[in-house]
């Protein structure tokens, strides 16, 4: 069911606190943590504590989780001291998400010209 912490997902398993993670910033409804893989100098991800398969899943159930995701993106972006970046939610294999729980990328602290690459 949506929302609902799955067994066998990595990002439910941070959430509940079984799996570590450099936590940056938590709120009622979000986490932030440091991607273990990082793609820039800061790579952060932003995960609503609910689970919901990806973005376009979270956007459709919980369209107000998916604003307090967003919200968070900027709020990491402002304490990593972060003049740019870029947010990116990978939906689907083809995308590059591996992680079956909708997610944000914060990155930043380098050029990150477009397309990326």
């Amino acid at each position: 069911m949506a929302g609902e912490p799955q067994d066998d997902c990595l990002f439910c398993k941070i959430v509940a606190g079984s799996i570590p993670a450099t936590i940056v910033r938590e709120t009622e409804t979000t986490v932030a943590f440091r991607d273990i893989n990082p793609q820039a100098p800061t790579h952060v991800l932003v995960i609503p504590k609910a689970h919901h398969t990806d973005a376009a899943a979270l956007a459709a159930a919980a369209p107000e989780l998916a604003a307090d995701v967003l919200r968070e993106t900027q709020a990491v972006a402002d304490e990593e001291k972060l003049d740019s970046y870029r947010v990116v939610f990978n939906t689907g294999s083809g995308a590059g998400q591996t992680v079956w729980h909708a997610h944000a990328h914060v990155l930043g602290g380098r050029g990150l010209n477009w397309p990326p690459g």
